[in-house]
């Protein structure tokens, strides 16, 4: 089975400045290993999480159609490497804040961050998602969510084992880095299989700061996030599925888990 090499970056987002943050996204693939398969940067790379009203918002997110996945799309093809992370999508009247997984050949995949974050008002600006990211890249089922969906196990529940990767990207504070940390090796341990999660560094327009706090975690709950040999801040990490699919025929916890269905909120 081919390892799938990851790049980790922990940008640091200029709140509201799609330009500057798009500019030292490319510095990053520029300085990134040529053998990388998959980098993974923040959530909302582009703008940093919202802030203010509907209409603020709106004037920041785009169609799926629109510059930011165009550009995304370019620099994937350009450096070979397939990106992840998240921006403020606009559906049509509905705002997300939508997880992308754009891949070297163009193919794209989106998924709207389910759990929003009440208590900053995310919940009022935006609309919720139903349906998590799933993607087949090289070989590797791969799963995505974003930022507060980590705290919730079941909306990550690894179902008969249909991922081999969880993606997470956040804006995640350093007030509650370490459990971040926890969160993303809990995730990993309960449901065998890789976690990969980006956090952005920086201050937000409210003075709150972001320290990049960004982890590889295998199916044991190993932090295997190997730092930049040149020192800079870029994370590497190889995954393989040879050792995770040994791992799981030695302990196959997921054949004892629990049936659940994940209803709408109209549902409940």
């Amino acid at each position: 089975m081919k390892d799938l090499k990851v790049c980790l970056y922990p940008q640091e987002i200029v709140w509201n400045d799609k330009e500057r943050n798009f500019y030292n996204l490319e510095k990053a693939l520029e300085r990134m290993h040529p053998a990388t398969d998959l980098m993974i940067i923040p959530e909302t790379f582009s703008t940093g999480c919202p802030y203010g009203d509907k209409e603020s918002v709106r004037e920041l997110a785009e169609r799926n159609s629109g510059n930011t996945i165009e550009r995304l799309k370019g620099l994937a093809k350009k450096y070979s490497v397939a990106i992840a992370g998240s921006y403020l999508a606009d559906t049509g009247g509905l705002l997300a804040n939508r997880a992308f997984f754009i891949e070297p050949n163009g193919d794209e995949y989106f998924g709207d961050k389910r759990h929003l974050f009440s208590m900053a008002g995310e919940d009022k600006l935006l609309s919720p998602g139903y349906k998590r990211m799933k993607v087949r890249y090289r070989g590797w089922e791969i799963a995505m969510i974003v930022c507060y969906d980590i705290r919730f196990p079941v909306w990550c529940r690894n179902v008969n084992n249909e991922y081999d990767l969880l993606i997470a990207v956040a804006n995640w504070p350093k007030a509650r880095i370490e459990a971040w940390k926890k969160l993303l090796m809990a995730r990993a341990i309960e449901n065998e299989s890789y976690v990969c999660g980006v956090d952005c560094k920086g201050k937000d327009v409210k003075d709150i700061e972001y320290d990049g706090t960004s982890l590889a975690v295998d199916f044991k709950g190993n932090d295997i996030s190997v730092k930049d040999p040149d020192g800079g801040d870029l994370i590497y990490a190889t995954l393989s599925l040879d050792k995770l699919n040994s791992f799981r025929e030695k302990f196959p916890a997921y054949r004892d888990s629990d049936h659940f269905k994940i209803l709408k909120n109209d549902e409940r």
